[in-house]
């Protein structure tokens, strides 16, 4: 369907904006907003909730263990963006999937309210991954039919989506934390299912605004390989179960999995898309451009996402949480970064638009945000191995604005080079691709969490500091030859 592109592309006509942006970028920001509100507020107290005595209102499980299941759940969920892709792009269309997500989520919150210990977050996990990861995949690729690829407001506009996670981002971890240190966990999870609830409400009152490009199948499966497809599914829900029963999958192995599955399911697309007739000499060398963005994201989120592994723990045993002598939940920590996302993602929305075609071009950008991360990793040597709850808070807030100015660098604008990087034929599913690095790079967070070690932490930071400082001046060093692949993209 050719032309289906084309309308993909082509602006609506300029009628009420928002903040000078299309009208129907406000929807799509309000259901992001609530789900991130849903996804981080849960996050912010799940791994405490696994490791937390019995006696604590937690599961008990063993630390490492219970921080590598935090790491393998987040990369299970961008994992999920392929599948929500894939079925946008061949079965439904963006736009209805991203309904259909929403309302999984909800039903994965509720579970884990609702259903005790292990079982209530086996449910709860599975359906969250699979509901964020559906509307994950379709949100960008909605924002992305909202703009021409030629429309200089895209970046912004895409900065100005991230503040929508952001105030999400921010609101969650601080509610359900105080929720779960006053009244217990649960409570925690249900303020997380209500404000999906709020976030589906919203977003249906304002489905009917979005552009017809939203709604189309981009590349639609022929019914005659329906049977084939539900085949496929069928088998590999079998072999899941079957892979859990025998013992081969468990709890303390959780991570690896994701990580071996995603290397696999990476390796795949990038063959497919690289090889399919559909893609043009031109589409295939920004494919292979993709390739070294792809790297040094993996990196950066290997460090980024132990916000929600290592960080969590360290926030719970290093960090001084005392403010004029009341102690602030754990999962605050979380809310940190937002607040810094909220006031510097104007700035640079605003920055990039001002410079215009002079900003530093998007594997300057990666590399510049992947050897920050790094950067920040090194902060923490000066305060590595102290006393119990001697880290002051300000010191872990300097921390994460290094994290913000890095994330702000690569984020936003990762999701927006995918955009224009993408192949016609695999437009939502090379947003899948980006969300692929995040994948490995979360289900890494949690796997690297086995080797810290809260009596010793310096190995640790200062190691993998020095690695991605390592890969984004490898990067800035090759950002020309890089550029000349992506052809004509910046």
């Amino acid at each position: 369907m050719p032309s289906s592109h084309h309308d993909a592309v082509s602006p609506a006509t300029p009628k009420k904006t928002f903040f000078g942006q299309p009208r129907a970028l406000a929807n799509v920001f309000g259901v992001e907003m609530w789900e991130r509100f849903s996804f981080y507020g849960m996050q912010g107290i799940l791994a405490i909730y696994l490791y937390y005595s019995v006696v604590d209102g937690g599961l008990g499980i063993d630390q490492s263990v219970a921080l590598g299941i935090v790491g393998a759940y987040g990369g299970a969920v961008y994992l999920s963006t392929i599948v929500g892709a894939w079925v946008a792009d061949r079965l439904f269309g963006a736009e209805r999937v991203l309904f259909g997500s929403a309302i999984v989520i909800v039903a994965g919150h509720l579970a884990l309210a609702l259903i005790p210990g292990v079982p209530g977050v086996a449910v709860g996990l599975i359906l969250v991954a699979l509901g964020s990861g559906g509307l994950k995949a379709t949100a960008t690729a909605v924002v992305g039919t909202l703009y021409a690829s030629d429309d200089t407001r895209r970046d912004a506009g895409f900065s100005l989506f991230y503040l929508g996670i952001n105030l999400g981002s921010f609101f969650g971890p601080l509610l359900t934390g105080l929720l779960q240190s006053r009244v217990g966990f649960h409570w925690g999870f249900a303020l997380a299912a209500l404000g999906m609830v709020a976030g589906l409400v919203q977003y249906s009152f304002g489905r009917s605004k979005l552009p017809e490009a939203a709604r189309v199948v981009s590349n639609p499966l022929p019914k005659s390989k329906y049977p084939v497809v539900g085949g496929i599914v069928a088998v590999a829900i079998a072999a899941i179960a079957a892979l859990v029963l025998g013992g081969i999958i468990r709890a303390d192995n959780l991570d690896l999995v994701v990580i071996v599955v995603v290397i696999a399911a990476t390796l795949a697309y990038f063959t497919l898309i690289t090889t399919s007739a559909k893609v043009t000499r031109d589409e295939r060398s920004r494919v292979f451009g993709f390739i070294p963005l792809f790297i040094a994201s993996v990196a950066f989120w290997s460090l980024y996402q132990q916000q929600f592994t290592v960080l969590v723990l360290y926030s719970d045993v290093r960090l001084n949480r005392s403010l004029f002598g009341w102690e602030m939940p754990v999962s605050w920590v979380n809310s940190i970064n937002p607040v810094f996302i909220i006031l510097l993602a104007g700035a640079a929305a605003a920055l990039w638009t001002k410079m215009g075609a002079r900003q530093p071009s998007t594997p300057v950008k990666f590399a510049l945000g992947t050897a920050l991360v790094g950067v920040a990793f090194l902060l923490f040597l000066p305060v590595a191995n102290g006393a119990a709850h001697s880290t002051p808070l300000l010191w872990l807030v300097l921390i994460l604005l290094v994290f913000t100015i890095a994330e702000l660098l690569l984020s936003p604008v990762g999701l927006s080079v995918t955009t224009k990087l993408a192949p016609a034929a695999f437009h939502t599913q090379m947003i899948a691709l980006f969300y692929l690095s995040i994948s490995l790079g979360t289900a890494v967070a949690g796997a690297l969490a086995r080797f810290y070690d809260p009596t010793n932490e310096v190995p640790y930071f200062l190691f993998l500091g020095c690695v991605a400082i390592g890969i984004g001046v490898l990067l800035l060093i090759s950002a020309r030859p890089v550029l000349r692949l992506m052809k004509g993209v910046r």
